[in-house]
């Protein structure tokens, strides 16, 4: 069965409100990637943080290449079927959806930053 979510203002203003929320208190992890995402700074590609897609706010989003990226930390383990579902409605939108955890992007930004541009030109 598939639902259907219709905007509102109410609904615009609290998904709003609610990425301003995240961008104000972004983890480490999603700090230290958007240092290297932001000003065109991957790719030259625009990438926005904390946006919304579908009924859900993304971590990152390059519309132009059409690739979700998400840097989940350890309460992420404990909603592991609701990540899948997310996942899957934004795979049905179009969307290729890239998964790190927090200490990949603490230890390793090179390594998650070259698979970040693998994907992108997956999407050329």
């Amino acid at each position: 069965m598939r639902r259907f979510f219709f905007r509102t203002p109410l609904a615009d203003a609290t998904a709003l409100a609610r990425s301003r929320e995240l961008r104000e208190n972004s983890t480490d992890a999603e700090g230290k990637l958007w240092s290297v995402l932001r000003n065109r700074g991957l790719g030259g590609l625009k990438f926005r943080r904390q946006a919304r897609r579908s009924r859900f706010i993304t971590d990152f989003i390059c519309h132009e290449k059409k690739l979700i990226v998400e840097v989940d930390g350890g309460q992420h383990s404990e909603r592991q079927q609701y990540d899948q579902q997310r996942t899957r409605d934004l795979e049905s939108r179009g969307y290729d959806v890239i998964r790190f955890w927090n200490n990949d992007v603490l230890e390793n930004l090179e390594g998650v930053v070259i698979e970040i541009l693998g994907r992108l030109e997956d999407h050329a």
